[in-house]
């Protein structure tokens, strides 16, 4: 990890930082020179704020990297998203019984979603306490998550404010989509779910290549209601994910205030909007980068449809890869999801960098 932050602040032309003591203050020693000019204006140039970004992004890595407790924010949010595909499994299966009408699919998607927004905002009240500490050594992730608990009232009110949210951002993802014109099929793949489906058929995430996997009704016929789960809950979570992340994108400094600072969420979501206002290039800045490089990674099953030779059930006539093949698959996708999770938790430690360098910025006017 520290070589690729190396690498990549090489490439963006940041100087590199001299030798930080194990302490969690040496964490926030921030780019000398340059890399503070204009950050309260939000100005400095596009290459500024490219080299920012970046720069908050780096020295995510490079805190994590000192203090390894942190991956436990990782593996328990993936846990949460995990809790959330069963949970629409289970609904998809129950709804097949009920038949709810609309009212009744929109309270589900609500408490469903406000369920996961409440444990995934706990964990990173947890975080920025455990980067808040002022012990010398490795930062405790489970102290700072045991200290977030007497944030619950805010964190739970803003729960249900993004899944309200949520719910209202989704409906108009659809609806965009459902009144595209033909004339642009090409844009069709940035629709709810389609780049999932287009994907989720193909080796090395279809693991045995059934070409029936989106079209069997689970616990028909001896079909298997793991069918439920991966992937119809799957495909909803991450639609719920792309959501979320774009809510936490816009609002990244609400649980910092209120957990720092004992704000109000009143007053937490007024002083998150006038902090976007100084360094939203920035945040949208250091988003990118992270997704980008996820993205990369993300394209490497390419190599590994190379490798076996295996492309989608559709151009795979009664062929099912063999178990070597499938225990490759299986741990390649483990090895995402792993990823994945390290970098959102690099995406937090970052958002605490940003938002003290601009605290402390604001101070020394």
């Amino acid at each position: 990890m520290t070589r690729l932050s190396e690498i990549t602040e090489h490439w963006s032309g940041l100087c590199r930082r001299p030798p930080a003591v194990r302490t969690l203050q040496a964490d926030f020693v921030h780019l000398p020179g340059t890399a503070h000019e204009g950050l309260p204006d939000g100005g400095g140039g596009g290459s500024g704020i490219i080299r920012r970004g970046i720069g908050a992004a780096i020295s995510g890595m490079r805190t994590l990297n000192r203090n390894r407790q942190l991956l436990w924010f990782g593996l328990l949010a993936g846990l949460v998203l995990a809790g959330n595909a069963v949970g629409n499994g289970a609904l998809r299966y129950i709804n097949r019984t009920l038949q709810p009408d609309i009212i009744g699919y929109y309270s589900q998607d609500f408490f469903l979603g406000f369920a996961t927004l409440f444990c995934l905002l706990l964990l990173l009240a947890g975080l920025i306490l455990s980067l808040s500490s002022k012990k010398e050594g490795s930062t405790s992730f489970s102290e700072g998550l045991a200290g977030a608990k007497k944030y619950w009232k805010p964190l739970l009110l803003w729960s249900m404010i993004l899944a309200l949210a949520g719910i209202l951002l989704f409906r108009i993802w659809v609806g965009l989509f459902t009144w595209l014109p033909l004339e642009f099929p090409f844009l069709h793949i940035f629709g709810p779910s389609n780049f999932v489906i287009s994907t989720i058929t193909q080796f090395p995430f279809n693991w045995t290549l059934d070409w029936a996997m989106l079209t069997e009704i689970p616990g028909y016929g001896g079909r298997s209601l793991l069918l439920l789960i991966y992937p119809f809950g799957f495909m909803e979570t991450m639609n719920f994910l792309a959501i979320t992340l774009l809510l936490f994108i816009l609002t990244p400094f609400v649980v910092p205030l209120i957990v720092l600072e004992q704000k109000t969420l009143r007053e937490a979501v007024m002083g998150s909007f006038a902090l976007m206002k100084k360094i939203g290039a920035e945040i949208v800045t250091c988003a990118a980068f992270l997704v980008i490089v996820v993205f990369g990674v993300f394209l490497t099953y390419l190599l590994v449809q190379a490798a076996s030779g295996i492309v989608d059930p559709y151009n795979t006539v009664m062929f099912h890869p063999t178990v070597p093949w499938i225990t490759l698959a299986v741990l390649y996708n483990l090895v995402l999801v792993a990823f994945s999770f390290i970098v959102a938790t690099i995406g937090g430690i970052a958002t605490l960098e940003m938002y003290r360098d601009t605290k402390s910025q604001g101070s020394m006017q």
